[in-house]
């Protein structure tokens, strides 16, 4: 007989995992929150509207962690799609807020009919493996340096992180994150770098906004905020469960995020879908070290989120005063396992290591054009070497 759902939860149950889930969080709120905020402003969101978009986003990803993650007991992170709300800060100021809800609403059938369709997954389906760990080594590249480079401005902080890190990585490995951020905290807290003024528990309430399409918004918000969170989103956060080894049902879930956006696009959902750096930190060793138990870090990241859902701007100021070299540093080091594995798997294959480096500096490299991010452009020029170096490979 099968073990129940509830008890293989509880077994599986780590510290390590409650950090991963806890960290994901943080690295995703902090990172881009301020966007997500410029974003409802460019809108002409009232503090109220404001607050809701918090709760409807925090409830979304929330929920889809946390019942994706069970229902495949596999990690499975989603987010809001930053890209998304940079792209709605540039172009849909002046667009009404009832109109820029209609357009989420279709941006988010579409993402439905490309995910539950399966067109999306097969076109992807075709990147070889070294590629897609090239990439998402080019992604997580930044938060490695910009680690180290933060001992420039906070040298105490982020020396005794990395000092804490060494330590119990020899000893105690399941809880050399967990541990370097009860000393980030402890350091930041002791220097008066916790910014914790003007903090009180409130609890954010949904704002419905009625949806009225219009052209205009279809054209100049629905059909980029689509394209951009397929290709800047779904695209990287596919490479991620892929180098990770993880047989993620990718079309199904995408199109649940979809599913979750549609029925919280008039609160405030601009765009759900899967996460790529975060979702990083629980596929790697650092939240377990048996693979088949990381499911529960993503779990715990869904109930950190539903907690930004339901206490809105109480969380958003509290993770806000964590200060920003705490954030990075410990944002690079729990994905330094995470970068050495892709790494090493992109230039494992002798025959494909030249387009694996060229995905990973494409990637590396923040290359942005015509609104799409480095991943995508990273692996596109990725597939372009290796076709064309493949023949003249094989040939020798």
């Amino acid at each position: 007989m099968s073990e129940p759902a509830f008890g293989r939860l509880l077994r599986d149950q780590s510290l390590s995992a409650i950090a991963a889930g806890f960290v994901t969080v943080l690295v995703g709120f902090a990172s881009s929150v301020a966007i997500v905020f410029q974003a409802a402003q460019a809108l002409g969101a009232t503090p109220a509207q404001t607050a809701s978009w918090m709760w409807a986003l925090g409830i979304g990803m929330g929920l889809t962690c946390i019942a994706l993650s069970l229902r495949w007991k596999m990690p499975v992170v989603t987010a809001w799609s930053t890209p998304g709300a940079a792209m709605l800060v540039a172009s849909a100021a002046g667009v009404p807020m009832d109109e820029a809800v209609a357009s989420f609403l279709l941006a988010a059938l579409l993402v439905v009919v490309a995910g539950f369709s399966g067109i999306f997954e097969r076109m992807l389906g075709r990147i070889p493996l070294s590629l897609a760990s090239a990439m998402l080594a080019g992604v997580l590249l930044r938060f490695g340096l910009e680690a180290f480079g933060a001992i420039q401005a906070q040298p105490l902080l982020v020396l005794a992180m990395l000092a804490a890190w060494l330590v119990v990585r020899r000893q105690w490995p399941r809880y050399a994150v967990i541990a370097t951020l009860a000393v980030g905290v402890a350091v930041a807290a002791a220097t008066g770098l916790m910014r914790l003024d003007g903090l009180s528990l409130e609890l954010a309430r949904p704002v419905w906004t009625t949806p009225r399409p219009s052209l205009a918004a279809v054209l100049g918000v629905a059909l980029p905020l689509f394209v951009v969170t397929m290709t800047s989103q779904n695209v990287p956060g596919i490479a991620v469960i892929r180098a990770s080894g993880y047989p993620v049902p990718v079309s199904p879930a995408i199109g649940w995020t979809g599913v979750a956006t549609v029925l919280l696009a008039p609160f405030g959902a601009f765009s759900l879908n899967l996460a790529a750096i975060t979702a990083a930190i629980c596929m790697g060793p650092e939240a377990h070290p048996d693979p088949a138990r990381r499911y529960v870090a993503a779990v715990w990241a869904g109930m950190f989120y539903l907690l930004i859902g339901v206490f809105g701007a109480t969380v958003a100021a509290l993770l806000a005063a964590f200060p920003g070299e705490l954030v990075v540093a410990i944002a690079g080091i729990a994905l330094l396992g995470t970068l050495g594995g892709s790494l090493a798997t992109a230039l494992r294959e002798e025959d494909e290591r030249e387009a694996a480096l060229v995905t990973f500096l494409v990637t590396a490299s923040g290359l942005a054009l015509f609104g799409i991010g480095a991943a995508f452009w990273g692996l596109l020029a990725g597939v372009v070497v290796r076709l064309v170096l493949k023949p003249r490979a094989s040939r020798t």
